[in-house]
């Protein structure tokens, strides 16, 4: 009885593209990458992600609260914090009163990943509507400018760079207004702890 050979498949094909945002991400900020296409950011090692919905983190960003690299994709918004904050967000919500509040706020760490925005500069290439993309992009150190707990040797506030703290307490009142909003059908109510 003779083999039977099947015939081998070719891996897909990666866009021109999706291989310059790998090479910039490994090269210029020195994350780690992985998958594709589309290009994923592994989280958990240069930095966790702070996700909560566009309509809230748009109102985020309009608040005196220091933040990271910013994205955005679809209807999410994600801020980059330092890494093994997601293990602390259950925490700080408890320890900010938020414990128990449905907010849609969620936080990506170790063994989790993001899609790669296009990186600043690069064009975007045929990238599909609601692709990510970076509102406030990365630069090369920004690890050490993400929020964070203050810790021994670190003072919180703009002395010792942004404090998840504050933001973790901005990003849940913004979540939870934003739900109040969208259950009002988009009708905002003035809110009693504004």
């Amino acid at each position: 009885m003779a083999a039977t050979v099947l015939p081998t498949v070719p891996p897909p094909r990666v866009a021109p593209e999706e291989d310059a945002y790998a090479a910039w991400y490994g090269r210029v900020l020195g994350w780690t990458v992985t998958g594709g296409p589309p290009v994923q950011l592994v989280t958990g090692i240069g930095f966790d992600v702070l996700e909560l919905p566009s309509d809230a983190g748009t109102a985020l960003l309009r608040r005196p609260v220091a933040t990271g690299p910013v994205a955005v994709m679809g209807r999410r918004m994600r801020f980059l914090v330092a890494p093994g904050s997601a293990e602390e967000l259950d925490g700080l919500l408890d320890w900010l009163e938020w414990g128990g509040v449905a907010l849609d706020l969620a936080a990506l760490g170790a063994g989790g990943r993001i899609t790669a925005p296009a990186p600043p500069g690069l064009p975007l290439g045929g990238s599909p509507r609601g692709a990510a993309v970076w509102l406030r992009p990365p630069e090369q150190g920004c690890e050490a400018l993400l929020p964070a707990l203050p810790g021994p040797g670190r003072a919180a506030g703009p002395a010792g760079g942004p404090d998840l703290v504050r933001l973790v307490a901005a990003a849940a009142t913004e979540c939870h207004r934003a739900r109040l909003g969208r259950r009002t059908n988009g009708v905002r109510q003035p809110l009693a702890f504004s």
